[in-house]
């Protein structure tokens, strides 16, 4: 392999030599022209090697920036987690004040009749906010009783309603938009 890039730099020299000649015919002196040979290969793996690195470099980049949209998406996600419940709990502070309110007032008045209808207006209150955030009762009472959405407690004889009908509802099942976060108790017809 060297003794052919000799002969490939030794014939290169003596074409630089013909040329400068046939250009300057008259000069005596030529200055000697170092000429260098490039090799195909050398230079096909040099450009290799450059592609290698850039690719590896743009790999690294790409490779942190995915690091750090990890690190934000995490930390963002902690973030909704630990304050998911602000907004109700912003819509929900006016009624903790308006029972309060109640409190106070049923200590210095002893006009029930005023404190059950504030009482009412803000339990009325509670269920346009609890109702605005999708949470809806369960409806039970005369409906056929369905395991789903209801919790039978208790079997009772009952010549007006048919087998299988919810006859009293002891305590309110709720529903979160379409799932049941916590089904009625009911009193199920036999």
């Amino acid at each position: 392999m060297l003794e052919a890039k000799d002969q490939q730099q030794a014939a290169a020299a003596e074409a630089v030599e013909a040329n400068v000649e046939a250009i300057n015919p008259d000069q005596e002196e030529v200055t000697e022209v170092e000429v260098e040979v490039v090799d195909p290969q050398a230079a096909a793996l040099e450009a290799a090697r450059k592609l290698a690195n850039d690719n590896h470099e743009r790999y690294m980049r790409v490779q942190a920036d995915y690091d750090n949209f990890r690190r934000r998406s995490r930390q963002e996600k902690e973030d909704f987690a630990k304050y998911a419940s602000v907004k109700l709990i912003e819509q929900l502070l006016p009624i903790v004040d308006n029972f309060e309110r109640a409190l106070v007032a049923s200590k210095s008045v002893k006009d029930f009749e005023v404190l059950i209808k504030g009482i009412e207006m803000t339990a009325k209150q509670l269920d346009q906010v609890l109702e605005s955030e999708g949470l809806k009762a369960i409806e039970s009472v005369n409906q056929p009783f369905n395991p789903d959405f209801h919790q039978a407690i208790m079997q009772v004889d009952s010549e007006d309603h048919e087998e299988g009908t919810i006859v009293e509802e002891i305590q309110k099942g709720y529903m979160l938009k379409d799932k049941v976060i916590r089904p009625a108790m009911v009193k199920v017809s036999t």
